[in-house]
């Protein structure tokens, strides 16, 4: 059963929120889409929409008045459940604290199906693995989900191809498909809160045409995406070609920013710093990190990838290939977001299609 709220349900929703949990959603800030605290629907990106291309984001006004107009930003959910940098312990007067996370029970507004999917994945790297992270574990256990499907795509998404998205399936606790024929939100219930907070709002049932028109504009965004990325049998396909002459191809562009790993919205790669004081106090922070840095693999004096070709087939292997074999489904969710944050636009779709028409050619010899 779906429900039908107005702008200003949702408004009264994002207010009923606000007493319980810390409410975050999309805003314009320094020209993107970011996730920052809002307090109204007038906080939302009314208006707005983003342009996406390979190494190129460019925010600009569309021509409807919808609240989700947007694709995506570089923010995902792992911006908040997994934060850039979180405190583990403190060190005062000989004895050592551990430090917990002070954060509010939160309510996320906005994130996509490729987002949930994502959150799936860091769920089994850092919940349902051996050796939980406690500071995700508290943030994930008071999370609440006010997600999107998507009415609109950018050039730079595949999540058909992962089987991610562009509809919700599961993982919220309400789904939202904003419709602008009078301006009104399907409401789907994926939780029992969800259900509660729902019941509070001004909402009525859903008509069956109403579910047909909010299944059509996903039906219609589903099959305008082109972006496609062949996952046939790709992690043999990969651990078969670990001495491909694409690595070294790629490795020419690519910068080893990091960009890449720190918008993509699984990667979990950490590093801990360390800082002290001259009163003999110390504190160590965990600290987001990538296989793309050079230091990252460092040991016994030397990094073991010590080129740009290796950290690149270290995380593309690892992103399409091994993350199966360690965590039972892929580490990519085709958002996208690599490619879109890439400075020189390095599409990780492209490399794979090349690679295996590499193979193909060869063995056609």
């Amino acid at each position: 059963m779906a429900h039908i709220i107005d702008i200003d349900g949702l408004d009264g929703l994002i207010a009923s929120l606000k007493a319980e949990f810390d409410v975050i959603g999309p805003i314009v800030r320094d020209g993107l889409i970011r996730y920052g605290p809002i307090g109204s629907v007038a906080d939302l990106p009314r208006g707005w929409t983003d342009v996406q291309e390979g190494g190129s984001y460019r925010l600009e006004p569309g021509n409807t008045e919808a609240l989700f107009g947007f694709v995506l930003g570089p923010d995902s959910g792992k911006t908040n459940l997994f934060p850039p940098r979180a405190p583990m312990w403190t060190y005062r007067e000989g004895s050592f604290s551990a430090t917990p996370d002070s954060t509010r029970p939160m309510a996320i507004i906005g994130l996509r199906a490729c987002d949930l999917a994502a959150i799936a994945i860091q769920d089994e790297v850092l919940l349902n693995g051996p050796y939980v992270d406690s500071h995700y574990a508290a943030r994930r256990s008071q999370l609440f989900i006010v997600a999107v499907n998507c009415t609109t795509f950018a050039t730079n998404c595949f999540c058909t191809s992962m089987n991610t998205g562009p509809r919700l399936e599961s993982g919220f606790d309400l789904g939202l498909t904003e419709v602008l024929d009078d301006h009104h939100f399907v409401v789907h219930v994926g939780s029992e809160a969800g259900a509660s907070f729902l019941a509070g709002l001004d909402q009525r049932q859903a008509t069956s045409d109403e579910l047909a028109e909010a299944d059509q504009l996903i039906d219609i965004t589903a099959n305008s995406i082109t972006k496609r990325l062949d996952t046939t049998d790709i992690a043999q396909f990969l651990a078969d070609n670990l001495e491909s002459p694409r690595w070294s191809a790629i490795a020419e562009r690519c910068l080893a920013c990091t960009n890449c790993t720190a918008a993509c919205p699984t990667c979990f790669c950490t590093s801990p710093v360390d800082t002290t004081d001259f009163d003999g106090s110390a504190a160590r922070e965990r600290v987001w990190d990538s296989c793309f840095s050079l230091d990252y693999s460092y040991m016994g004096g030397d990094p073991v990838r010590s080129s740009g070709s290796s950290r690149y087939r270290q995380w593309m292997t690892h992103k399409l290939g091994t993350w199966i074999e360690q965590f039972g489904t892929s580490g990519c969710v085709g958002c996208g977001r690599c490619i879109t944050w890439c400075p020189v636009g390095i599409d990780i779709t492209e490399e794979m299609a090349a690679m295996r028409a590499e193979v193909l050619a060869k063995e056609a010899r």
